[in-house]
């Protein structure tokens, strides 16, 4: 998550349950993030553990899948409203109905209705229009599969959303000259086709054989990335008997969160990394596109958050983001700040930053081509770029800048948009890294993005659908009977009861006044 945070202390090897405030303590923001963490993953780990790694409730199922095809140019797929968890994480397939406007004076309501036609939306979402799917008919890789059968799935992550993509997390009230405050976690979620041939399935499967397969493939998604992380200390840094300054340029002028994020996936050969010491968290919303200009809503309140010529930056919105599919990077070749613009290297793709109503922002990253000539010890000289992001080389220690090295594991495949966070302290000269009882630095799998997968549908042709979704009934019931040994000494008693009522003689079941227990006349 590209958010301006101090470092992320989440982690669920020690089986913390919650995060205890101290008084006086300074509150940090990574220890209420952390707080979050730990709800969310024992929410959803206790959801999945109920429901299994997908399900919907019975009667309020969402995903339900209906092929739409017949005289429509391109196939399409209706999704069903309701409710859906994969792996525990809850997803809404509910379409937002439009509200009801307020109707000015002077006009009826029947002319307004006719003014805006398009304010009548379907009931559900389809295949093309599904909120977070971003699909293009003019691509024919986003088509729905000819051949038949092929398989519908949902694909799931998680992402932020800060103030660059949703002004309305802005306070207005602090000025434009404030920061935004918290950046938002946002489920999302994508209903995919694959082709039935990518599953190895013969004909006539079943939908658990069509369940198997689609498990199988699915984890064999899993990126198999490894990477590691270490310092080296500023020469002469045992000379100084005080503690490092934060402007004393140790690994950078203050305290950093790096970021290494994959940029292009694949093997190594293939694929590219980009970094950032502020987490990715710099961000220009753009105002306006003009060729190779970009009018941007600011240039950043500091001259450690702005942009200068030579920076690299990702020209990015929302569509951009859900795709997951990386172009190119540009880099600033001129910067107006009278008219807050910035030109680029390059056009930015058409695929991007033309629609205003998906927020398009540039993002900054740090890494410059020559990144490595910094350190003493790189023998490498110029960092190698490939569409202005660095190309990983595996097997040997890369360094970022001042003193900050990474590792990337022979060997592996990569998958775009997943990182590792290096966070690096001014006070220890040193950055927060697992080590092993030798102080050697741990390989560890990417922080992010963790994606989750659900089979939908199989389907057959044109009307012919398998549901492959599956359902569970509340667990409340009606109050079950009673066991046999209540119900047997219910029955004694009910039949003790009866015969004390049937031995009164008027049968009251309580003697007549006047009269003892034996019915004789009491003196």
């Amino acid at each position: 998550m590209h958010a301006d945070i101090s470092r992320i202390t989440f982690r669920p090897d020690r089986h913390y349950s919650a995060v205890i405030a101290q008084q006086g303590r300074v509150q940090l923001d990574a220890d209420a993030n952390e707080q979050t963490a730990i709800q969310l993953m024992r929410a959803r780990t206790t959801a999945a553990d109920l429901i299994g790694p997908h399900g919907g409730p019975h009667g309020a199922t969402g995903f339900e899948l209906r092929f739409l095809g017949g005289s429509r140019e391109l196939d399409d797929l209706s999704i069903g409203a309701g409710r859906y968890y994969v792996d525990g994480i809850l997803l809404d397939t509910t379409r937002p109905q439009p509200g009801v406007p307020v109707v000015d004076d002077g006009h009826s309501a029947d002319e307004d209705d006719k003014d805006a036609p398009g304010d009548a939306r379907p009931a559900t979402w389809t295949y093309w229009d599904q909120p977070d799917g971003h699909r293009d008919p003019e691509r024919p890789g986003d088509r729905l599969p000819s051949q038949f059968p092929y398989l519908a799935y949902v694909k799931v992550w998680e992402r932020l959303v800060t103030a660059a993509e949703d002004p309305m997390l802005r306070e207005v009230a602090l000025g434009s000259a404030m920061p935004d405050t918290a950046a938002r976690l946002k489920v999302v979620w994508q209903v995919l086709p694959l082709p039935g041939s990518q599953l190895e399935l013969e004909d006539g499967a079943t939908k658990d054989q069509v369940r198997a397969a689609f498990a199988k493939w699915a984890a064999a998604q899993a990126p198999s990335a490894r990477m590691a992380a270490r310092s080296e200390r500023p020469d002469h840094a045992d000379e100084d008997p005080c503690l490092v300054k934060p402007d004393a340029r140790y690994r950078g002028r203050e305290n950093q969160m790096y970021r290494v994020e994959i940029h292009e996936g694949g093997a190594a050969k293939d694929a590219t990394f980009k970094w950032s010491r502020e987490n990715g968290s710099v961000t220009f919303p753009v105002d306006e596109l003009d060729g190779t200009w970009v009018e941007l809503a600011s240039l950043g309140s500091d001259d450690k958050l702005d942009l200068n010529v030579g920076d690299r930056v990702e020209f990015v919105d929302t569509a951009y983001i859900s795709r997951s599919e990386p172009l190119p990077l540009l880099r600033v070749e001129e910067v107006d700040l009278p008219g807050r613009r910035v030109r680029l290297s390059g056009e930015p793709d058409p695929s991007v930053g033309r629609r205003p109503e998906l927020h398009p922002f540039l993002r900054r990253w740090d890494h410059r081509s020559d990144s490595r000539s910094g350190s003493s010890r790189s023998k490498k000289g110029a960092a190698k770029l490939r569409d202005g992001a660095l190309r990983i080389e595996e097997g040997g220690w890369l360094p970022l800048e001042d003193g900050v090295f990474v590792y990337f594991e022979p060997g592996r495949t990569y998958r775009p948009g997943d990182f590792w966070t290096v966070v690096a302290r001014t006070a220890t000269g040193n950055v927060e890294w697992p080590t092993d009882p030798a102080r050697r630095p741990l390989l560890q799998a990417p922080a992010g993005n963790q994606v989750h997968y659900a089979p939908l549908a199989w389907v057959l042709g044109e009307g012919s659908v398998a549901d492959l979704r599956l359902a569970f009934g509340p667990l409340a019931t009606a109050i079950p009977a009673a066991d046999a040994e209540a119900l047997e000494a219910e029955a004694t008693f009910e039949a003790q009861a009866a015969a004390a009522e049937s031995a009164a003689p008027d049968g009251s079941g309580s003697r007549p006044a006047g009269q003892d227990d034996e019915g004789q006349p009491e003196n």
